[in-house]
């Protein structure tokens, strides 16, 4: 527990330092933790995560998540062009090779690709929202997530009796889930109470439910592949934590689904 509690002491300042900082340093930070998350994203499922093939979708995690913005570029490709030259890249690995890689293989990695780099992406992006307020957002994302995980950890404690979904993890409970979404809404409430030029009330609870709905689901579907490998942790670059994906596996899930749902500047 000391160690779990050192670790996240550190990186959460790091981390939330360099997003106040903003700038270059931010982005590439997102960047270097996408491309950790694709390198255990692809170890778990493939066990090969530095042969050819991986480095497609290295490649295709990094343009997504390259900071052009702050060198005045727009992306040279869309994102979506850049995936579906990934998905041809792969596939013709499946002909050179004679199928010794085989479409199992690619499909992880491009699966891998979309996942991490798309997800972290849109965390890069929420930092320089068009009007001008993307610390904002992000520390509201951030809060209203880190939020219902503390909410559902300490109500299902308190309060669990009834398994949420225990052949994928079997310590979260349903009393738990509530919980945790009544935080998230409550922590995005008083983001509107502070701040109503920028946020109302009825926006700021349907992205604390989103926060916490999604993020949960986000949590589920990390256990549930972890468990196809039967492993405990993505990685380990985290001591106490584990990996990259282990800690931003609600996030990755976040992020996206308020973008789509045009609940962020965009």
């Amino acid at each position: 527990m000391k160690q779990r509690i050192i670790t996240g002491v550190v990186a959460g300042v790091l981390f939330l330092g360099l997003c106040v900082v903003g700038g270059f340093w931010y982005p590439a930070l997102v960047m270097l933790m996408a491309l950790v998350g694709y390198y255990e994203f692809a170890k778990m499922s493939t066990g090969a995560p530095f042969r050819s093939e991986a480095w497609i979708g290295y490649a295709a995690v990094a343009y997504l998540t390259f900071p052009w913005q702050f060198w005045g570029l727009a992306f040279p490709l869309p994102p979506q062009h850049v995936i579906w030259l990934a998905l041809l890249l792969l596939l013709c690995t499946t002909v050179l090779t004679k199928n010794e890689i085989n479409i199992k293989q690619t499909s992880l990695l491009l699966l891998g690709a979309v996942y991490v780099g798309l997800g972290f992406y849109y965390i890069a992006v929420s930092r320089d929202t068009p009007d001008g307020h993307g610390l904002f957002w992000t520390f509201l994302l951030l809060l209203s997530i880190w939020g219902s995980d503390a909410g559902a950890y300490f109500t299902g404690k308190a309060f669990g009796k009834n398994k949420l979904w225990p052949a994928i993890s079997p310590n979260k409970t349903i009393e738990g889930a509530v919980g945790g979404i009544l935080i998230a809404v409550l922590i995005a409430l008083g983001f509107s109470l502070a701040f109503p030029d920028l946020l109302d009330p009825l926006r700021g609870m349907l992205i604390g439910l989103a926060a916490s709905v999604v993020g949960q689901m986000g949590d589920l579907i990390q256990s549930a592949y972890k468990r196809v490998y039967g492993i405990k942790d993505s990685g380990s670059i985290l001591p106490g934590h584990g990996g990259i994906l282990d800690r931003c596996d609600s996030w990755l899930a976040v992020f996206p689904f308020v973008h789509i749902l045009l609940l962020l500047p965009y």
